[in-house]
């Protein structure tokens, strides 16, 4: 047993990183398409977003680039240039796709919640795609990891504050079962990233 080999570590090549921020985007903006027809919502910067978007004449898509903005700066402090430069592109490709993705299809028969459950779960995918190759959709994350280091503040605590008051601002914003549909949307979609996303799992 002590002469097992452990496995060479073989990193991403940039055409593989290209193509997976390319498909993880594609997918997270779908999910999105399919929450705002159902006129449903989810949690973190996401759903600020869509609350935007819900009470102004902003798209979800303008709206989630400009709540990025100011986080690119903690992003290079915290997680380096490299990183950064994945999630600019990353968030800047899911404002688009959620511009393009309309032009080419529409759901002329969609039940709201499963469309809300069904696109988090494509959601969840796509948030996976992306963290193995070492990039992210920006936003409260790179907030909640910043304070952790700054002042110890429990990056999953603010997450969850975020969260709840996306809930609570929703209340004026949604009706009460697509509100339902929406935390348990956010469950699942918050699920599938713990099972599959943990530290030391995955070797590359």
């Amino acid at each position: 047993m002590d002469n097992v080999v452990e496995p060479t570590r073989i990193p991403h090549s940039r055409l593989e990183d290209a193509l997976a921020i390319l498909l993880g985007t594609l997918m997270v903006s779908f999910g999105v398409i399919m929450l705002k027809q159902a006129g449903a919502l989810t949690g973190s910067t996401a759903g600020i977003a869509f609350l935007i978007s819900y009470l102004s004449p902003l798209s979800f898509g303008s709206a989630f680039f400009l709540i990025n903005l100011p986080f690119y700066w903690l992003a290079v402090r915290r997680m380096g240039w490299e990183f950064t430069l994945k999630t600019f592109c990353a968030v800047g490709l899911v404002s688009l796709f959620t511009h393009l993705h309309p032009l080419f299809m529409h759901f002329s028969t969609l039940n709201p919640f499963y469309a809300t459950l069904f696109g988090n779960v494509i959601m969840g995918i796509g948030f996976i795609v992306l963290f193995r190759h070492k990039a992210s959709l920006g936003g409260i994350n790179i907030l909640a990891l910043w304070l952790q280091d700054r002042i110890g503040l429990r990056a999953g605590k603010l997450q969850m504050a975020v969260d709840t008051c996306v809930v609570l601002a929703s209340l004026f914003v949604v009706s009460g079962p697509m509100l339902l549909a929406s935390i348990a949307g956010a469950v699942i979609l918050n699920l599938i990233i713990a099972m599959n996303h943990r530290p030391g799992r995955y070797r590359v």
